[in-house]
């Protein structure tokens, strides 16, 4: 990849948000709300497909680098399969010695988990969402603001779920991923274990690390019910968005226009792996059509869908929330 140098007053400050993919929208708003505790944020649609839920999940007040969201596919949609050319793996932070309340919680509900194990010095425990998302509890400390974590009645703030910890990019070679995180992001490598790279961006308050994970016999990925669409990257406005959109087509990527997704302002382009990558604005955020209180009660549209409300409701299936 060319190098180019570059001085951005306002950089990436970590993830802004990950969009996955699931099956049936009911399951999917009952396994996040009430088995892991998430806040529901934002019930709206697919802005390119508005045939398709898009509901989202995060802390109190939907920060950035809390927000999991997905395109729910429906009942009948194919699983999807996790391989190199994708991120495989979600990580989120939990406080430290929570992990027993995880392991209890996922017994009860009979969630697949594996034990707890540790990686680079961390004590983490895996499980599978009920589409088959896979995903990680991270035991960390001074990771996460937890005076915007949601608590439930089930879920206290000794255990609660913060913001995004890492995420797992599977790739067959590391070298070109890993030089648009250092080169166009300021990410620096900060460890290795075996064939996994840990990638971390200072400064940042979630979503902080990027492994990469160097595979040579894996299949290509599918993206379908259970695996991660993309990822996004925050900037903080759409200034310093066109910056970096003039800063990577400088460096021979094929990347989108400025896209306005109501909540924030998007640029998308597929690094060198195929990974889709986002950059995504802070501004405007979640409270532009719905109050605290309010969040995720009722079907949000673009403007430019609003006159085709009607038919757009007709055609979704009915939620139970």
């Amino acid at each position: 990849m060319k190098t180019i140098d570059y001085h951005l007053k306002n950089h990436v400050s970590g993830i802004h948000h990950i969009t996955a993919v699931a099956g049936d929208a009911d399951r999917n708003y009952d396994f996040y709300t009430h088995v892991l505790g998430l806040r529901f944020i934002k019930k709206t649609v697919d802005f390119d497909d508005p045939c398709v839920y898009h509901l989202y999940f995060g802390d109190a007040v939907g920060s950035p680098g809390t927000i999991l969201t997905f395109f729910s596919l429906g009942k009948n949609a194919k699983r999807g399969e996790r391989g190199v050319g994708m991120v495989t793996e979600i990580g989120f932070s939990v406080p430290l010695g929570s992990l027993g309340f995880w392991q209890d919680r996922f017994n009860k509900y009979r969630i697949f988990h594996n034990h707890p194990a540790s990686r680079f010095g961390e004590k983490y425990l895996t499980f599978l969402d009920p589409d088959g998302l896979k995903i990680e509890l991270v035991e960390t400390t001074g990771t996460c603001n937890m005076n915007k974590v949601w608590i439930t009645d089930d879920v206290s703030e000794e255990v609660a779920i913060g913001g995004f910890h890492h995420i797992t990019i599977m790739v067959t070679e590391y070298r070109p991923t890993a030089n648009v995180l250092t080169d166009i992001f300021g990410y620096r490598l900060a460890d290795k274990e075996a064939n996994r790279y840990r990638y971390r961006l200072d400064g940042s308050e979630n979503g902080s690390i990027i492994d990469i994970l160097e595979v040579q016999s894996e299949k290509q990925g599918v993206v379908s019910r259970g695996t991660i669409h993309h990822v996004a990257f925050r900037v903080k406005n759409e200034e310093t968005a066109l910056q970096y959109r003039e800063m990577i087509a400088g460096l021979g990527f094929s990347i989108t226009s400025m896209m306005d997704r109501k909540y924030f302002h998007s640029l998308y382009f597929r690094e060198p792996n195929s990974v889709l990558f986002e950059m995504a604005t802070d501004n405007p955020g979640f409270m532009v059509d719905e109050s605290f209180e309010q969040l995720g009660t009722s079907l949000q549209l673009p403007v430019e869908l609003e006159m085709k409300r009607e038919e757009i409701e007709a055609l979704l299936p009915r939620l139970k929330y």
